[in-house]
């Protein structure tokens, strides 16, 4: 068996043609603000604190944040990104399919290494999704609390996932059964098991369920199956709403900015905008979601460079300006909630604009949440038409012309995963999980020019060879920012896809049994 057989580009092409059943409905101006669907979200109104504040790791050591220096973390992470654009934009253009970085890699490497790189975008896409409706949960809670004077609140139990309850209620019965705890520590944990109290339990452990979370991934999943037209313009109405959002924040933050508040400025040095920068890699994740949608594009050869393109450099420019805004309000570190744009405006007694954008996060979120989990069942699709997965992960509605079935079942397993998995654990895999696959597409670049340097590319890659290079090797750097923990992590889900692949890929793939069998 020849696990580096690879598919002809010509072949690809073919079947994008004649093979598919996807609709093709969208343009450069749907596919930028697919980019910005996808791109401004959980990045942003969420994960941004930690970039800023750094965390405490389970080891007891400290992921130091960058402090007022979160916007040359961003700057720093939209160089990275920028590169890995230009190199996406070259393939895309040239090789207008589905599939994404998992069709780029079929061509230029061979079947194990798509295989892997497919299993990989499972990390980005879905495990990403799982991090942002955990999130879109957390906004949920504060917009709820904000209109009712904290009276429709979630109980936590039924907002947060299993790891993370079981914990909070072991560590609170663990400070009251300890003499030696001090008062206050003792009445915060006597709330904690208050909290509690009407959380069922499974054999003494606290059962969490992340009821909103699961909620509106399932919400989305219904639209996805109605249709890719649909979606798009559900999702150019979120993104409307998300820039106007972003675009309030920064005026009205502007004028309550207090210079002192960015002094120091680099309170961790370099170490910290790098972590910051690591961290904050998943508030550019998106972008390259454009790529996905390229069978249902009109003229993919024009529109997904563009597409990539513009949408990156749009929420570049609105992710330095909030950062700036946000660090100039609050000083850093009383940062503390996991909704820092709507506790900064708390801070500076604006509540009912606080609530306003608790409000406006809510339907920003949700744009992601619908452009990861398109992204997702599309690369499912692929994977299935190439015989990798099973069949009915390739087969389309017939009235709705989507992929119903995958799509289901993405939405189904995010929604479970939304109560298992923890934020941390969910973005540290969807970072390295995306990371990893930008560089096999940057390297994928100089593979396709060697083996095809005839070929026709619309878009060519500007200062080949150094600029590939140089992007693989940023998005490497970024991934030692990371911490050692998504490491492992990462290799244990990576050895789960090879042997999946070998129990069934190997055998079933189009390219080892052509007549289907």
């Amino acid at each position: 068996m020849n696990l580096m057989r690879r598919k002809s580009i010509d072949v690809a092409l073919a079947e994008s043609a004649h093979g598919t059943g996807l609709k093709k409905t969208l343009g450069a101006f749907d596919l930028a603000l697919l980019g910005i669907g996808a791109i401004i979200g959980a990045g942003l109104f969420s994960s941004i604190k930690e970039m800023i504040t750094g965390r405490e790791l389970a080891d007891g050591s400290l992921f130091v944040g960058a402090g007022p220096a979160v916007t040359l973390s961003f700057a720093l992470t939209a160089i990275a990104c920028g590169f890995a654009a230009l190199c996406y934009a070259e393939i895309a253009a040239m090789f207008p399919v589905a599939g994404s970085a998992y069709s780029y890699s079929y061509v230029a490497f061979g079947e194990l290494v798509a295989w892997i790189i497919g299993w990989d975008l499972l990390v980005e896409y879905a495990i990403g999704n799982v991090y942002v409706a955990q999130s879109w949960a957390d906004y949920l809670d504060t917009f709820l609390r904000g209109i009712s004077d904290s009276a429709w609140g979630i109980p936590y139990w039924l907002r947060s996932d299993f790891q993370r309850a079981s914990a909070a209620v072991e560590q609170a019965t663990s400070v009251l059964t300890n003499a030696a705890s001090d008062a206050a520590a003792r009445v915060t944990a006597q709330q904690t098991l208050d909290a509690f109290a009407a959380a069922p339990r499974l054999f003494g452990k606290v059962i969490a369920i992340n009821l909103p979370a699961a909620g509106i991934t399932l919400l989305l999943t219904c639209l996805l199956v109605r249709g890719i037209r649909e979606s798009a313009r559900m999702n150019a109405g979120m993104v409307l709403l998300k820039v106007l959002l972003v675009g309030a924040f920064i005026a009205i933050g502007f004028g309550h900015i207090d210079p002192k508040n960015w002094d120091p400025f680099m309170p961790n040095g370099f170490t910290g905008v790098w972590h910051g920068a690591a961290l904050g890699f998943f508030a550019y994740i998106g972008f390259d979601a454009v790529s996905t949608a390229a069978e249902e594009c009109k003229n993919p050869q024009r529109d997904v460079p563009r597409g990539m393109i513009w949408s990156l450099v749009i929420c570049t420019v609105l992710y330095i300006a909030t950062a700036a805004v946000l660090t100039g309000i609050v000083p850093v570190m009383e940062l503390t909630g996991n909704d820092p744009l709507a506790e900064a405006f708390s801070r500076i007694g604006l509540t009912g604009a606080a609530t306003a954008l608790a409000f406006g996060a809510i339907i920003a979120m949700a744009a992601v949440l619908l452009v990861f989990q398109m992204g997702q069942t599309r690369i499912f699709y692929v994977m299935a038409r190439d015989g990798l997965l099973p069949k009915k992960f390739a087969s389309v509605h017939p009235k709705y012309r989507t992929p119903a079935f995958n799509t289901w079942v993405t939405g189904i397993s995010v929604a479970v995963l939304c109560s298992v998995l923890t934020p941390d654990q969910a973005i540290g895999l969807t970072n390295i999980g995306t990371l990893f696959a930008f560089v096999l597409v940057s390297i994928g670049v100089i593979a396709l020019r060697i083996r095809d340097p005839k070929r026709h590319r619309p878009f060519r890659v500007p200062g080949y060879p150094v600029t590939p290079i140089i992007s693989a090797l940023a998005c490497l750097g970024l991934i030692c920012g990371l911490e050692a923990t998504n490491w492992l992590r990462f290799v244990i889900w990576l050895a789960l896809g090879v042997l999946v692949y070998f129990l069934y890929g190997v055998r079933k793939s189009r390219l080892a049994n052509p007549d289907g069998n």
